[in-house]
């Protein structure tokens, strides 16, 4: 099942459903993606219907309580950057106000466009009882400078809007190995990432029950699962991003997200 919250044509009201082949239909019942991820409910949705191509998606769970993300996760990645491989998850926050639409103008603060990166990345969605519910495509959109330049990078990866991700949840009966899945990366139509989720070090079990020693997991919770080889700062030249890119993300089973940076 893939779970999605969005704006009908000529409504301004979110409402939240199942998308199934190119059409999305909203849960009859008033249901939210909130509300199907902490029940477990993958009964179908029976309210109105319209075509995908016609509705505007929101990110599917608009303010994630938490969005936990890793740092240094893929093998490559790690070589390209130089570092060596982490004895345990890197792990660090994004707030809610970070997360984002899938498909729209990214608004980044003025204060994080000076080395602005990308970094394609498989998200595990949380549901009820410390479960893993379902995967969704996000960006961890990243400023460099302030990266490299501060010790805590809240300000450098936590920054409003640095987290657009969706286009869905797809659930997880529908992804019988989330660490075999191709992942690519485009910026302007030029493909910068292209991985498998086989390449991670700490695979989606281990950082689950990694973050839960210390963390109660909540229905909604997001957690990146960390970026694979090819961001634009390990480019020589560096391919960072300016106004007027176009980002595309995809990740085998899950679907695509496609947001230009405002």
């Amino acid at each position: 099942m893939r779970l999605t919250t969005f704006v009908p044509p000529g409504a301004e009201r979110p409402l939240s459903g199942e998308v199934a082949g190119d059409r999305v239909t909203a849960f009859a019942d008033g249901s939210t993606v909130l509300d199907r991820l902490a029940s477990g409910d993958r009964s179908a949705a029976g309210g109105e219907s319209w075509p995908i191509a016609d509705v505007r998606l929101l990110a599917p769970v608009l303010e994630p309580r938490a969005t936990f993300c890793i740092g240094l996760n893929y093998r490559a990645h790690v070589e390209e950057t130089g570092n060596e491989l982490p004895e345990a998850p890197m792990v660090f926050l994004k707030l809610p106000s970070s997360s984002t639409a899938p498909n729209e103008p990214v608004q980044v603060p003025d204060a994080a466009m000076a080395r602005l990166d990308y970094e394609g990345e498989l998200t595990i969605v949380m549901g009820a009882d410390g479960a893993v519910a379902g995967y969704a495509v996000a960006d961890d959109l990243s400023a460099r400078h302030l990266q490299r330049r501060e010790r805590q990078w809240t300000r450098a990866k936590g920054f409003d809007n640095s987290c657009p991700w969706g286009p869905w949840i797809t659930t997880a009966d529908e992804v019988p190995d989330p660490e075999a899945l191709r992942l690519r990366t485009w910026v302007n139509g030029d493909l910068r990432q292209d991985s498998s989720t086989s390449d991670l070090v700490f695979g989606v079990a281990e950082l689950v029950e990694f973050i839960g020693q210390t963390c109660t997991l909540e229905p909604g919770d997001l957690i990146l699962t960390g970026t694979p080889s090819g961001v634009g700062a390990a480019m020589d030249p560096p391919g960072l991003l300016s106004s007027g890119d176009v980002v595309r993300i995809e990740i085998e089973s899950l679907g695509a997200i496609e947001h230009a940076i405002a």
